[in-house]
């Protein structure tokens, strides 16, 4: 067995049980992988509801799947990394399937296996107890919750060190999926308009990117008025409570008939029918929110056929993470995309307390610094 190297991760012991602080043991590098000294990891929706068991990840496992950190050793057969290079974890893909050779990596045909098995695909785990008892791992094989994580080089992204490398975390996942929606699988095109349903960090990220792409109409659709106020600084032309107004009315009056391009990321079924409806003539959804599986949605058939709507499931974005994920960071050097504004920072031994600030509404996007 490889020499084993001490580290500190927080493990979700049992469904719904709160992340606890443990001593454990990762091994060494094989292949290509690569062993990154994390350095913070932002908190995503799906940590929570794995954590909730809404997907069957085996537990207890170690969480996390927005890492970022240091390169600390590689594997023989990594060819493009460096040790001392910053990087951002993202998720796994296999990269010779025919959707990974088509530049779609996020719809990989071993994408669940490679995310959520809790394992590798031969079935093991690279970390344990002190005691050789199985911690599952691998989750976006990665596992960040923790001061160290094992990736593979394709899932591993260099960035730049001209910025923090505690900042870019989110870029894995959550912030990558708001924005990809919007610029890789809609197409926002300039003086269109857009709608976020749900004003959390992949909304707000989706809003910054439809600024971005030049959209002339911007809503922001939620309960929450702090959120709404952080969308209307952020770009919103327009924001909607639905708790007080008719979301669907009110979009097609600013609209003068219904919106051009939407996202959807509350993961609730009520809230996609609002969202189709909402749709104007050719309108297009994109549905990134995550419900329990099995979870089933109703719309008119008809008003979707007779208005050639298209309703989108988007997965990470729908990019190339090791294209996009450098070209969000340049947008954000230059200003133009302030997902910053989104995250607040929480200590590795406050993960619990992100959780709940997370869940409640508080923090947008937690991100937990933990080397």
């Amino acid at each position: 067995m490889n020499e084993m190297k001490e580290m500190i991760a927080a493990v979700t012991a049992c469904k719904g049980a709160d992340f606890e602080l443990q001593p454990l043991k990762i091994r060494q590098p094989q292949g290509d992988e690569v062993l990154v000294k994390v350095i913070a990891t932002g908190m995503c929706h799906t940590d929570l509801i794995v954590r909730d068991q809404y997907y069957p990840v085996p537990l207890p496992a170690v969480l996390g799947h927005e890492g970022a950190g240091i390169i600390e050793a590689i594997g023989p057969n990594v060819t493009d990394l460096q040790v001392g290079d910053h990087v951002v974890l993202t998720y796994g893909y296999c990269g010779k399937c025919t959707q990974c050779n088509t530049g779609n990596p996020a719809y990989c045909a071993e994408f669940f296996g490679r995310n959520f098995s809790g394992a590798d695909l031969e079935g093991h785990s690279a970390i344990c107890t002190h005691d050789h008892a199985v911690v599952h791992d691998h989750f976006f094989a990665q596992s960040s919750f923790a001061t160290h994580a094992l990736s593979r080089e394709n899932n591993t992204v260099k960035v730049t060190k001209d910025v923090p490398i505690e900042l870019l975390g989110p870029l894995g996942c959550g912030i990558q999926t708001g924005a990809g929606a919007c610029i890789n699988a809609l197409k926002v095109t300039p003086a269109s308009s857009f709608v976020t349903w749900g004003a959390g960090a992949v909304g707000l990220s989706a809003l910054l990117a439809a600024k971005v792409c030049g959209a002339a109409i911007i809503i922001a659709v939620d309960i929450v008025e702090s959120r709404l106020e952080l969308a209307k600084q952020l770009g919103a032309t327009h924001v909607i409570n639905s708790k007080t107004q008719d979301p669907v009315a009110a979009i097609k009056e600013i609209t003068g008939g219904g919106i051009n391009f939407a996202l959807e990321s509350t993961g609730r079924p009520e809230i996609l029918k609002q969202g189709i409806d909402a749709l104007g003539i050719l309108g297009k959804i994109a549905v990134v929110g995550a419900p329990p599986l099995g979870t089933t949605a109703q719309f008119d058939v008809n008003d979707l056929l007779l208005g050639g709507k298209t309703i989108l499931g988007v997965v990470e974005g729908s990019g190339s993470p090791k294209k996009f994920i450098p070209e969000l960071v340049t947008l954000y050097q230059q200003g133009k995309f302030p997902f910053d504004q989104l995250v607040k920072f929480y200590a590795f031994d406050d993960i619990n307390q992100a959780a709940i600030d997370s869940q409640i509404g508080v923090t947008l996007k937690p991100i937990i610094k933990i080397g």
